[in-house]
């Protein structure tokens, strides 16, 4: 991994917002879909958004694709948290009509997490446009590859518009997902940190054969222009969309893939607090203690202070918790996924009677049962990584052949 430079993130909390792209800087697929325009020409679109599908002049993607001549925009289809990004994670969504744009919002996070024949009918393509965060478990590239089997299945072409890892597209890190631990927090045979666009993850999924049944979508990737592999967000020239309500700013994206981990276990990973994934704790940690710990094991990358909050939701809502908050050192050395397993195994040996795993939930994250398994019986976490290693060799040669960026 590369070093890097100490960096200051910038972080906007609203949704309708205007700003210009700087010279040289990077140009997402909706900047660049106006050069693309026989795709959508003539054709009914239906668009799988969120409030991050925004171009660099601040439009939405809707007054974007409605300002080309001959193209309709039919409907609208929302991922988990809503088309605006406002609703929690896992809760439940129901279809709408949107009161801007007077068009029907189909759910694809209430009853089902799939567009239906039904939903298709007056669709000739499906467009694709959701920031991504760069960690397998984030849900929105699971609603990708569910509308990709969707527009397959139902003869409709497939428009990706691309948008950068914002946590960078070169390290890659973590087990590879064994497919019988597949669920929407983890499709397809990939690691935890794929380091890929969601551009490049489609193209993937289509050529391999993961889809369901083996179908395969017409594709189509309208890329991102002037992006390099190393570069974090913050060196685009884009602006950072809070992309879900716990994800505030880059710093949370970067040890997200770890610390997400927490969601498994009774430790409150920092949701209902100002600093969601970047601190957590429970009401039984002692902070002092468990910082001493966590700062001895050298985690590349980032250190730890003492941190005492209250979660306004969540777990231990209304209570008192103590634990550690993380601050990055070097970005670029980080390992991200597994810190967040070196941090889950030092509280389950510091705290045996306090600490609960939730099981289920913490092995789908994973992608197997081995890592929990493992930690339960006191091996260590770095034979963990010995044995993962080969996979994920493998993935890493099947990853090359779809990559859409080289520097």
């Amino acid at each position: 991994m590369k070093r890097m430079e100490s960096f200051k993130v910038t972080t906007i909390f609203g949704i309708f917002i205007m700003f210009s792209i700087c010279r040289g800087a990077v140009e997402t697929g909706l900047d660049r879909a106006g050069e693309y325009r026989q795709v959508f020409q003539g054709k009914r679109l239906g668009i799988i958004a969120n409030h991050t599908a925004h171009d660099s002049k601040g439009r939405f993607i809707v007054e974007v694709l409605r300002g080309m001549t001959g193209v309709t925009v039919s409907a609208l289809f929302s991922p988990e948290h809503g088309l605006w990004g406002r609703e929690q994670a896992g809760e439940r969504i129901d279809g709408q009509t949107d009161p801007v744009y007077h068009l029907p919002v189909y759910s694809l996070y209430g009853r089902t997490r799939k567009p239906t024949p039904e939903m298709l009918r007056d669709i000739d393509v499906l467009v694709f446009d959701i920031q991504d965060i760069g960690a397998r478990f984030y849900t929105y590239v699971s609603t990708m590859s569910l509308a990709m089997e969707a527009a397959a299945e139902n003869s409709k072409r497939f428009v990706v518009l691309d948008r950068p890892n914002p946590i960078n597209g070169s390290c890659v890190e973590g087990n590879v997902l064994n497919r019988v631990m597949a669920s929407f927090v983890g499709m397809h045979p990939v690691p935890v940190r794929h380091g890929m666009t969601a551009g490049e993850l489609a193209t993937m999924f289509n050529d391999q054969g993961w889809l369901a049944g083996r179908v395969r979508a017409d594709l189509v990737v309208i890329p991102i222009k002037g992006w390099r592999r190393a570069m974090w967000y913050d060196q685009t020239g884009l602006r950072f969309i809070r992309p879900s309500p716990n994800m505030p700013d880059l710093e949370t994206a970067a040890v997200y893939p770890g610390l997400c981990l927490l969601e498994g276990t009774n430790v409150s990973e920092g949701r209902g607090t100002d600093m969601p994934f970047r601190q957590f704790g429970a009401p039984w940690i002692d902070s002092h203690d468990l910082t001493r710990q966590l700062n001895g094991l050298n985690l590349p990358g980032m250190r730890f202070e003492q941190a005492t909050f209250t979660p306004t939701s969540s777990k231990y809502q209304g209570r008192e918790c103590h634990g550690a908050r993380i601050v990055v050192t070097a970005r670029d050395r980080l390992e991200s996924y597994f810190s967040g397993i070196k941090i889950v195994e030092a509280i389950v040996r510091m705290y045996p009677r306090g600490f609960e795993w939730r099981a289920a939930h913490f092995d789908r994250l994973c992608g197997t049962p081995a890592i929990r398994e493992a930690i339960t019986s006191g091996r260590s976490a770095n034979e963990l990584r010995n044995q993962w290693r080969s996979a994920l060799e493998s993935f890493l040669k099947i990853r090359d052949k779809y990559l859409i960026y080289r520097d």
